[in-house]
């Protein structure tokens, strides 16, 4: 199974986490989030994905980070339209959007948005867009009617660990485990021995 680690922002906690090979590490590119990365990032390995995580931002604002920190993949975590993740994908990254959940959710929204986007994202609704550091009700998942690969956010850490893998023994078409504020000493910052050891589980996926 794949791991995204969403958040980061301090250059010697992004090199000490880039030494565990995630699949993706998340840069968070809104200004309200406490984990706002408003410095240069360093480059990665080829391996893992650069993404640039936006909430409602102007293309030309995205453009703009996309050059300046040599992203990969671009993650909409706000109300962006389908035709606005079209023209991000046809730019010539993989684009991940995200939708909040909680107890109910209606899939059908997901269906203007199956030819614009190369992953969904499924966080949990709460005060923030993300970050808010609980889990939805996974159940609601055996309702999901893609074959689109997904993202599972939401508050995940080790506790999460049984239920990821019945998850993983399901037909769905789960892509990679989404971590952030349950893996923090504080925002922004890591536990890598934490991640360590949630990663070597998950590797075994």
């Amino acid at each position: 199974m794949r791991l995204k680690v969403c958040g980061m922002r301090e250059l010697e906690n992004i090199s000490a986490l880039s030494e565990l090979d995630p699949n993706y590490i998340g840069f968070i590119f809104w200004s309200e989030s406490s984990r706002f990365v408003d410095k240069k990032t360093p480059p990665l390995d080829k391996k893992i994905i650069k993404t640039g995580v936006f909430v409602d931002a102007t293309f030309d604002y995205i453009l703009t980070k996309i050059k300046d920190h040599q992203l990969d993949a671009v993650q909409l975590h706000g109300q962006e339209s389908c035709s606005y993740c079209k023209v991000i994908k046809d730019y010539g990254l993989k684009v991940i959007k995200s939708f909040s959940l909680k107890n109910t959710f209606d899939f059908n929204t997901l269906e203007d948005y199956e030819n614009s986007c190369d992953y969904y994202l499924f966080d949990t609704k709460g005060k923030l867009p993300g970050g808010n550091g609980f889990n939805f009700d996974w159940k609601i998942l055996n309702e999901y009617p893609s074959q689109k690969p997904f993202f599972l956010s939401g508050g995940i850490g080790v506790d999460n660990l049984n239920e990821i893998k019945k998850l993983v023994k399901t037909k769905l078409p789960l892509h990679a485990i989404d971590v952030n504020s349950k893996f923090e000493t504080a925002p922004g910052n890591k536990n890598i021995e934490l991640l360590k050891k949630f990663k070597k589980e998950i590797d075994e996926l």
